[in-house]
């Protein structure tokens, strides 16, 4: 087994999941029916900022040394998408404290299921980026579509460093395994809080827009 084909595993097995996350109701349900241009900003800051202290707690507890540089330069990507979004708002605090998928991640512990936890957050996040680049898009805005199709862009360079990490750290089929089991358990994470949130809203979650 290699990382590749854990990545191909994991995407299989949750299409319909990402699929969703990925559809406009996942922008809807993070902006809490908000639908307005500060409102899909601060939900992208609070994600990433989310994100970004999720990675820094793992790089200050990892032992691996290959891990803990994988994850601190997760976290200053994260970092500085959160500079990049705040450039396009006035005076906002992000904040983590909703931010499921960060509040699942945080804690786990080892590093293979830590190393396929981040795969799983990288492509939710490819997926939410896509909605913030059509979400601007459809407003008419380029500008800010280019911001946020940059902001995915440097996605691709978080996945291949996930990849790297979990090639590096998994040393048979058990940890990819492990890994695997993380990194699917990471975006169920992030899309029963987006089924929850719809439902708060009074949204069926199911139909894909």
């Amino acid at each position: 087994m290699s990382a590749s084909d854990l990545r191909d595993a994991v995407t299989e097995r949750k299409a319909t999941e990402l699929s969703r996350l990925g559809s406009s109701k996942a922008l809807y349900a993070a902006t809490e029916g908000e639908m307005e241009t500060d409102a899909v900003l601060e939900a992208a800051a609070d994600a990433d900022h989310a994100a970004a202290e999720a990675f820094e707690a793992w790089w200050e507890s990892e032992q691996a040394a290959a891990a803990a540089e994988a994850f601190e330069a997760a976290a200053q990507t994260e970092r500085e998408h959160v500079e990049t979004v705040l450039d396009e708002l006035e005076g906002y605090e992000p904040s983590a404290a909703d931010e499921a998928l960060a509040a699942h991640l945080e804690p786990l512990e080892g590093t293979v299921e830590r190393a396929g936890a981040l795969l799983g957050r990288v492509l939710v996040a490819d997926e939410a980026k896509s909605q913030y680049v059509g979400y601007f898009v459809g407003n008419a805005d380029p500008q800010t579509a280019s911001v946020f199709r940059e902001l995915r862009a440097d996605l691709d360079d978080e996945e291949e460093r996930a990849l790297d990490l979990l090639d590096a750290v998994c040393e048979s089929d058990d940890d990819y395994e492990a890994a695997e089991a993380a990194a699917l358990d990471a975006v169920q994470a992030a899309y029963e809080a987006h089924v929850a949130q719809l439902e708060a809203l009074g949204v069926d979650p199911k139909p894909v827009c």
